[in-house]
């Protein structure tokens, strides 16, 4: 069975940094698109970035240049480093793996069960 699970989340200043991870079992990792979705509350979940198995990666518009993904497969875990974190980035942060490039929360076939992240002013 697969598991995907998260962990990292905190509180943090605005300006600060935070490092997520997500350690996968059962899941042939190479072969998987890894995912960071968040959802803030009353809103709806929403794409932050993916980390392709050949390396590539994409980040929604609101965070790039502040957030990055990386794997280690050898420890088949994804990370998700955030700098410059702002109020607006308080949200529960999920990883999510898929077959293929995609961001849709529709597509995704393996969800993590999230982690807090608030980001005070």
């Amino acid at each position: 069975q697969v598991q995907l699970l998260e962990s990292g989340g905190g509180l943090v200043q605005a300006g600060g940094s935070l490092r997520l991870s997500c350690a996968a079992s059962a899941l042939p990792f190479n072969t998987y698109v890894m995912n960071w979705f968040r959802q803030a509350p009353g809103k709806e979940r929403e794409f932050v970035g993916l980390h392709n198995w050949d390396g590539t990666s994409a980040y929604a518009e609101s965070v790039e240049g502040r957030f990055t993904i990386s794997r280690d497969s050898a420890k088949s875990t994804v990370y998700l480093s955030m700098t410059k974190l702002k109020p607006e980035d308080t949200a529960i942060y999920y990883c999510a793996a898929a077959p293929f490039l995609t961001r849709a929360p529709g597509e995704i076939r393996y969800w993590g069960q999230g982690t807090q992240v608030s980001v005070s002013s």
